[in-house]
């Protein structure tokens, strides 16, 4: 138990070569040894666990060795390398900020520095954690900093580069680290795990990698718990399980479920998801990972943006080829309102359980691109777009098209229905398989259905009477847009009858494919209305300068 050390510490890298993921901070650094072109202060910014400490001591045993390699690596065997390797260095000092972020601390610090190196050519001070000094530490160690003896060199480590002052960042030279890749952390790991006689499948280790979230230190940490788990075989199954991790089958067996239009075997997987103790909001949120990954394996040229083996990603394509690219756009709308509403719900089970059948129910929509689907939410909002569309949102349009093509009814287009039935009676119209009327036809029914409807609804009756009407050819059928007077009766009619309007006249024509749209009918601008003498004087001086300037010349006023 005693010699046991942990993959982070035991692995950690002590080479240039071995800093993974770092490739132009390493570049940079060496050839700044290799000139001679060393700053007196330096600082290392980036996410954890991704190489900040580890390139600074790196760089501190380079600049202090006194025997490097022609690439400019730490031989390991001369003095000052072996008294770090062992603890015992006068060179190196490593200070850690959020223990020691007071101003006395910087002060002893401060003290420090005029000591030169005892072996070595500098004295190299690390900080980590730079950002936990307060300000006036900070203050205190500016004209050190900038100013330091000529054997000093500060690296200052850091997670939060925003909370350091910009006194401090401009006597610096300044390295970000990156987030390393997936296949990077899974490479390495492969290594790792190759030296310590442990097998491992890919899709395990990359499972590991993207629970590090780009961070090696993570995924070296998670690769131990796995091994302690597992013992020298890691399987991909055991992994899930053991980091809680929703198998990605789920994801698969739910678009399949929601390409059938089975609702109930969405809904009984997800019940299986929680009884295995997933919550509810991590599975949507994975649920809309698997999404995000069929579209883009969808579309050509973005497999870089696909961090998962060959294996799994051959299932994602050939998934992806079953689904139409607005299904897929939908789907991810409807996950994203999902989530965004779920910590609001009083029923949170309900509300996936809802988006579960409405993702079931967006199969057997027609595909619509993207900037389709923006359009009309735009000429929807009552832009002034001068093509005819409903107010409604396009998922209750989609929904009412589905509810007349005999598809399976959405909840909201029940409750719709339900609200509508008080207003205007419901019929069923036809499929869309019947014919699509001609325009004179559909002229002559509008005046029949709007008189038809006088004795029950007589404001609504006058109103259609009036109004005027546009028809324009769609790809599935006709839009019919009449016209109102002013916005409160377009929210009136949209809010409490469009939808059994629309079902009545379909039925009335014998035609499944109208779809019924209302618009405020533009105001013309009129010329103001001309009262007063000194009006009608203004006018005449408008419509002819020469009477203008006659009385401008006799210095006449206007009454």
């Amino acid at each position: 138990m005693s010699d046991y050390v942990v993959s982070a510490r035991k692995y950690r890298p002590d080479s240039f070569e071995s800093l993974i993921g770092q490739d132009n901070i390493s570049r940079t650094l060496k050839n700044s040894i290799l000139r001679g072109q060393l700053a007196h202060a330096y600082l290392f910014c980036g996410p954890r666990g991704v190489g900040k400490t580890s390139a600074a001591r790196i760089f501190a045993r380079t600049i202090n060795c006194l025997h490097p390699t022609p690439d400019m690596e730490p031989c390991g065997e001369c003095e000052s390398c072996l008294s770090f390797k062992e603890g015992r260095s006068y060179c190196i000092h490593e200070l850690d900020a959020a223990s020691n972020n007071g101003v006395e601390d910087i002060k002893a610090l401060m003290e420090q520095v005029q000591i030169p190196p005892q072996v070595g050519r500098y004295s190299v001070y690390i900080i980590d954690e730079v950002h936990m000094l307060s300000t006036s530490a900070f203050n205190a160690f500016l004209k050190t900093l900038e100013e330091p003896p000529s054997h000093a060199v500060f690296i200052l480590a850091t997670t939060e580069k925003h909370k350091i002052l910009p006194t401090i960042l401009s006597r610096c030279q300044t390295y970000d680290f990156n987030r390393i890749s997936v296949p990077d952390i899974v490479r390495n790991l492969k290594e790792i795990a190759a030296k310590e006689g442990i097998a491992a499948d890919d899709a395990a280790l990359h499972v590991i990698a993207q629970k590090a979230d780009g961070a090696m230190r993570d995924a070296l940490t998670i690769f131990d718990q796995t091994v302690a788990f597992c013992s020298t075989d890691i399987k991909y199954s055991d992994v899930i399980r053991n980091l809680d991790v929703l198998d990605c089958e789920y994801g698969f067996r739910l678009v399949d479920a929601f390409l059938a239009r089975d609702y109930a075997s969405a809904l009984l997987i997800f019940d299986e998801v929680l009884s295995k103790g997933f919550n509810a909001l991590h599975f949507i949120n994975d649920l809309a990972l698997h999404i995000r990954n069929l579209l883009v394996s969808r579309t050509g040229g973005l497999d870089s943006l696909l961090d998962m083996p060959e294996s799994l990603g051959l299932r994602y394509r050939e998934q992806a080829g079953r689904c139409s690219v607005g299904f897929l756009y939908s789907a991810l709308g409807t996950l994203r309102d999902c989530e965004s509403s779920y910590r609001g719900s009083a029923s949170q089970r309900l509300l996936v359980e809802y988006s579960l059948m409405k993702l079931s129910f967006l199969s057997g929509v027609p595909e619509e691109s993207p900037a389709q689907s923006s359009s009309d939410n735009s000429a929807a909002s009552g832009q002034g777009q001068a093509a005819p569309v409903s107010a409604a949102s396009s998922d209750s349009v989609r929904e009412r098209k589905s509810h007349r093509t005999g598809a399976s009814l959405s909840l909201s287009a029940l409750m719709e229905e339900g609200k509508n039935s008080s207003d205007v009676s419901q019929i069923s119209g036809p499929g869309v398989s019947a014919p699509v009327p001609a325009d004179d036809v559909i002229l002559a029914k509008w005046k029949e259905f709007a008189s038809s409807l006088a004795s029950s609804q007589p404001r609504l009756s006058n109103t259609l009477l009036n109004a005027r009407l546009e028809i324009v050819a769609e790809d599935d059928g006709k839009a019919i847009t009449f016209f109102v007077t002013n916005e409160s009766q377009k929210v009136w009619i949209e809010e409490k009858m469009l939808r059994g309007l629309e079902d009545k006249l379909c039925a009335l024509l014998g035609s499944g494919r109208i779809r019924l749209v209302v618009c405020v009918e533009p105001q013309e601008e009129q010329a103001p209305r001309i009262y007063m003498p000194g009006e009608k004087a203004q006018d005449l001086m408008g419509r002819n300068p020469e009477v203008k300037e006659l009385v401008m010349d006799l210095g006449l006023e206007i009454r």
